[in-house]
């Protein structure tokens, strides 16, 4: 699902369609879980939000922070630093630490990849600390096939060279395929399921036991009003009988009276 750039003109509540699309998810997951048809769920709900950030400003902006604050209790964070063949090498590793350091700063929960059990498999463990290692992903972006050596390449041309998408030297994009489709998966599910939807799962029961709570507090008060009026009511009719009791009682002796 793609979404609004926090870098577009107004951009002050860019976050909301994220967040609105991930609870839709989680609404229509937990719909399907109440009812009878639980057996074949279709499981829409978002595991992975793969957060762009722009190369040029060396770090997190106040809108990246605001956006990945408002983010993190709902979805997996993965950071990407996009447009990487801008940056040299130096420049990117400075730009990950300078990232990380302000996602530290700032509290925000990125995706933490799992630890490694001792009798894991070795080449899982320096797969996986490469992973962690490489945070924030720094990938090249282009769907232009280019020769290369005689051999078909996706890639962009620069006047010095070529800049292959796939080339672990020159982007982190494999990486970050192999991690998404391959080998952490698995894991990005299974935290979207006992932690971001069972949070939202938790304050939905919440919220209707509380909305229970006030109705049935509120119920007994309407009655009260209700009675309250009926004997306002009943009252007011006594006193009409006696009027006209009153009435009917004076009229009688007029007219003995007058005989």
């Amino acid at each position: 699902v793609s979404t609004q750039s926090t870098g577009a003109l107004n951009s002050e509540k860019c976050e909301e369609a994220i967040i609105n699309y991930v609870c839709d998810q989680y609404e229509a997951y937990l719909q399907d879980e109440s009812g009878l048809n639980r057996r074949n769920i279709v499981d829409n709900r978002v595991h992975c939000c793969l957060y762009f950030i722009s190369p040029y400003g060396r770090g997190l902006k106040p809108i990246d922070v605001k956006v990945m604050k408002s983010l993190h209790d709902k979805v997996n964070i993965v950071p990407v630093i996009a447009k990487a063949d801008t940056l040299t090498k130096p420049e990117i590793q400075r730009v990950k630490q300078r990232v990380l350091e302000e996602i530290e700063e700032n509290n925000i929960k990125i995706y933490q990849f799992p630890e490694c059990d001792s009798d894991e498999d070795e080449d899982f463990v320096v797969m996986n600390k490469d992973l962690k290692e490489r945070l924030p992903f720094a990938v090249v972006g282009s769907n232009t096939v280019i020769m290369k050596d005689g051999q078909s390449v996706i890639g962009r041309q620069y006047p010095w060279g070529v800049v292959e998408v796939e080339d672990a030297k020159h982007s982190d994009f494999t990486k970050l395929r192999n991690m998404l489709i391959r080998t952490h998966m698995q894991d990005l599910k299974e935290v979207t399921r006992d932690v971001h939807y069972e949070n939202f799962r938790s304050q939905k029961l919440s919220h209707s036991t509380n909305t229970s709570m006030n109705e049935s507090i509120s119920a007994p008060k309407a009655i009260d009003d209700t009675d309250k009026i009926l004997r306002e009511k009943d009252e007011e009719l006594m006193k009409m009988k006696m009027m006209v009791e009153q009435l009917r009682r004076q009229q009688e002796q007029l007219s003995a009276l007058q005989k």
